[in-house]
């Protein structure tokens, strides 16, 4: 009897047991269909009952059936949808044992013969569940679809072996029964006495027999009872990626580590194959734009040769080519007959996933399968997906070498990285920025209107438009920036290294501005085209490429709806900027505690010599799912809800602690400066709590300089010249920060004990951009220096900012030109480099 409301799982069950020789099987929609059509008919030999609710809905049912008098004795097997509310631990008494759908053609008939075997019809009443009888044990097992077996310990013979056994190993559970447990596990320098004998639970590498000869892996023993003796149960657990996640992962990293030629397909297609344990695997490209058939890069089948079907007849094929993916735990048998390539290959476990670019079209496709059903589902289906994205990854990368742009993976007419070069070098920034903690910008552009010129003017005009574009939007951003054509008249700007949103929106306003200009093309006539701009930014909006090219995409559509022309920065909803505010402040709140915050440091060098003379702390918060978090976005929230003054505290001591051992060990007198906040200022013990850190560390104060930001205002904060002047008395220096960018500059350098001067990052990176800008730099360090302040600059990132700055007589610079902020080991391993020189340099003058 089969009670199912899903008729594809009851055709699943009638198959089972019609192959089985099981001829009059009764198919029933709910309990109430099952009583009518068993009215009056003999007692039943099984009950299938297949369970989509919850605990409720499955007593009900199962007590219904169970008022039935065909149904009273019979064992009754209870079938669990992928859906149910309802958990293998939660079956009512009245069932007998209990499968996943995915298991009915593998495992349905192996179950009842089982309960036949033990004579078990209904669970005892004791074990209040539907464990089978025999020991609870079997239930723990199958509920974590195991491996395990079962040996007589007196005689050493198999007694019982699961399911997920068999299934896995394609062998006979009637043919094991009864023969030695070295019949089916060889254990490595391990007697089979000694496994029997060892209690100790641990993990002995082994082999595990298998229909295509064995499988790596290890087994663990439990001494238990058995159908009252003593016996061993042995759980194994197989070294095949398909059935542990751990060895999956180990994997997956070895596929995406080959290279991306086209030698790379075929040998991470072998090592999927063999590491998942498949009968077959095959990686097609498409191709389309030749009008021809696919063509096949890799097959690998573990049978006989064959004589295979053309990919024309091949119905599956020719689904996941058309951007269908398919997914067939155990059931593939019966696709048989649409597709001669399975119908050939007897396969039961069958996987077709179609090979997409970033815009989902088609490259290729991967087709998997297994003679047995799959594994692990769990497992099986992310890694063969994670598989199909590295495949379609090679074939994109396969095309553009076929198209003759491998050599830098540069676009043909305007010579900017193409979309993939630049999403390769997107990845690597971002692995880069959350390793230091960077934040940086993205920008999309898009042409305003382009497709007019090219339908009115032609294609030709329209290249010259993109060229231009091209040329103006290389002289609007740094060297360190990058500029890539994304698509048609798309391009992308990724503007690293940037303190603050202002510095970003400066670049997008000028870009807009630039853009404004007529273009003049071949034949003297003039175009205005314009330009719309969104931007985003990493990490505040986005901590992955996709979303944050996705978010950037929305800002510069946002723009286009405001008339074109100008530029939209990304802007999440209020109701998801509020929960995404809370969350990360009751994060920052732990983040202390749980060691979640790091210090930084980033040298400052002589301008003359290059050689570091001090160094700044930086805290970053490396978030447990985020990330590292710049600190532009999550100092403003330490200051909003209070926690900066327990930060900030934290990072001085802990960096005066560990630029007095550096003193200890390299004695080279290095300057140390910490940021304060406009909150930690106004602390009227702020003058205890620096001399304490001082005193606790034994760090000298006039190696500490506080750094106080111009934008903090005078007048708001009440103790900030007492406090300053306090630090000044203790010996600690002053630096203004980010000097330039407040309204009160002259007024700082009046009425402030301040020995240096920052110059913010802004007006450095515009060095060789701005005329403005490298003005502004000029007249800072001139003023200065007639206030007998010292000068250190931000943000030096290219040689030409150096060399501007050292014919401008500014005394120390800090930047990516010389080193990005790094973590502590990494800091001292650059001091211990410097010593080295040094000596070096010495001996050789000696």
């Amino acid at each position: 009897m089969v009670v199912a409301a899903q008729r594809e799982l009851r055709r699943a069950v009638f198959d089972a047991l019609d192959r089985d020789g099981h001829l009059a099987v009764h198919s029933a929609r709910d309990t109430t269909h099952a009583g009518i059509l068993l009215e009056g008919r003999p007692d039943l030999a099984l009950v299938v009952m297949v369970l989509e609710g919850d605990a409720r809905d499955a007593l009900a049912s199962v007590e219904q059936l169970r008022r039935l008098p065909a149904c009273a004795d019979a064992p009754l097997i209870a079938v669990l949808t992928e859906g149910a509310a309802i958990k293998p631990a939660q079956l009512p008494a009245g069932v007998s044992d209990w499968l996943y759908a995915a298991q009915i053609d593998s495992e349905l008939i192996a179950r009842w013969q089982r309960l036949q075997r033990t004579g078990a019809v209904l669970p005892a009443a004791a074990q209040g569940g539907a464990a089978p009888t025999g020991g609870d044990y079997r239930f723990a097992f199958d509920e974590v679809e195991s491996e395990w077996l079962i040996v007589d310990t007196a005689r050493g013979r198999l007694l019982e072996l699961s399911p997920a056994l068999l299934r896995r190993s394609g062998l006979s559970g009637e043919r094991l029964v009864g023969l030695p447990l070295a019949e089916l596990l060889e254990f490595q320098g391990l007697a089979p006495e000694q496994a029997l004998a060892d209690d100790s639970r641990r993990w002995h590498p082994c082999r595990r027999r298998s229909r295509q000869g064995y499988d790596s892996g290890e087994a663990s023993a439990r001494q238990i009872r058995h159908a009252g003796r003593e016996a061993v149960a042995f759980v194994f657990r197989s070294d095949r990626a398909g059935a542990r996640a751990e060895v999956a992962l180990a994997m997956l990293a070895r596929l995406f580590a080959t290279s991306s030629g086209d030698d790379s397909i075929a040998e991470a297609a072998r090592t999927l194959f063999e590491d998942m344990g498949l009968d077959y695997l095959a990686i097609w490209s498409a191709r389309p734009e030749e009008g021809g058939a696919p063509l096949q890069l890799a097959q690998c089948w573990s049978g006989e040769e064959q004589l295979w079907p053309s990919p024309q007849l091949q119905s599956s094929l020719r689904l996941v080519l058309s951007g269908q993916a398919m997914l067939h735990p155990g059931g593939a048998r019966r696709l048989a007959a649409m597709d001669p390539l399975l119908e050939q290959l007897d396969l039961s476990g069958f996987a077709g996933l179609p090979l997409l670019d970033e815009r989902h079209a088609v490259l290729g496709a991967l087709l998997a399968g297994t003679r047995q059903p799959f594994g692990e589902l769990a497992i099986v289906e992310p890694v063969l997906r994670c598989a199909a994205a590295r495949f379609a990854h090679a074939l994109e990368l396969r095309r553009t070498r076929e198209q003759g742009r491998a050599e830098g993976l540069l676009d043909a007419l305007t010579g900017l990285p193409n979309r993939l070069l630049f999403n390769d070098r997107l990845d690597t920034i971002i692995r880069e920025a959350n390793r230091t903690g960077e934040c940086f910008a993205m920008l999309f552009v898009d042409l305003d209107r382009f497709k007019t010129i090219n339908d009115t003017l032609g294609h030709a005009v329209g290249d010259q438009v993109l060229i231009t574009t091209t040329q103006r939007l290389r002289t609007s951003v740094r060297a360190s920036d990058t500029v890539a054509r994304y698509a048609g008249d798309e391009f992308v700007v990724i503007l690293r290294h940037i303190v603050k949103s202002e510095d970003v929106l400066r670049v997008a306003e000028k870009i807009v501005q630039v853009m404004e200009a007529p273009f003049r093309i071949d034949d003297g006539t003039e175009l205005q085209v314009t330009a719309s701009i969104g931007v985003s930014f990493f990490p505040d909006d986005a901590p992955d490429a996709e979303t944050l090219l996705k978010h950037a995409d929305e800002a510069m559509y946002a723009a286009k709806s405001l008339g074109r022309n100008n530029y939209q920065i990304y802007e999440i909803s209020a109701e998801q900027a509020q929960q995404q505010n809370m969350a990360l402040k009751s994060g920052l709140r732990h983040a202390e505690h749980n060691g979640e915050l790091r210090v930084f440091y980033q040298p400052q060098v002589d301008a003359a010599s290059e050689d570091i003379v001090g160094m700044e702390a930086l805290v970053r918060w490396e978030h447990p799912e985020l990330g590292f978090i710049g600190p532009g976005f999550f100092i403003p929230l330490a200051e909003e809800t209070g926690l900066i003054v327990s930060i900030g505290e934290w990072v001085l001591r802990t960096a005066c602690k560990q630029a007095q051992e550096w003193e200890r060990k390299f004695g080279l007198r290095l300057r140390l400066g910490v940021n304060l906040s406009a909150v930690q200022l106004m602390q009227p013990n702020l003058l205890d709590i620096v001399s304490s850190a001082l005193q606790d560390s034994g760090l000298d104060p006039g190696l500490l300089e506080m750094e106080v930001t111009e934008s903090i205002s005078i007048k708001a904060a009440p103790n900030l010249v007492e406090n300053l002047h306090g630090l000044h008395k203790l010996g600690c220096r002053i630096a203004i920060d980010d000097f330039g960018t407040g309204a009160a500059s002259l007024d700082y350098l009046r009425k402030l004990p301040a020995d240096r001067i920052k110059i913010d990052q802004s007006f450095v990176r515009n060095i060789g951009v701005d005329p403005d800008d490298e003005a502004i730099v000029r007249a800072t360090i001139e003023m200065a220096h007639r206030l007998k302040r010292g000068v250190v600059a931000e943000g030096v990132e290219i040689e030409q900012h150096l060399h501007f700055l050292r014919a401008n007589r500014c005394d120390e610079l800090q930047g990516y030109l010389f080193c990005r902020p790094l973590p502590p080991p990494a800091f001292e391993k650059l001091l211990h480099e410097r010593q080295r020189l040094l000596a070096t340099a010495d001996a050789a003058e000696e």
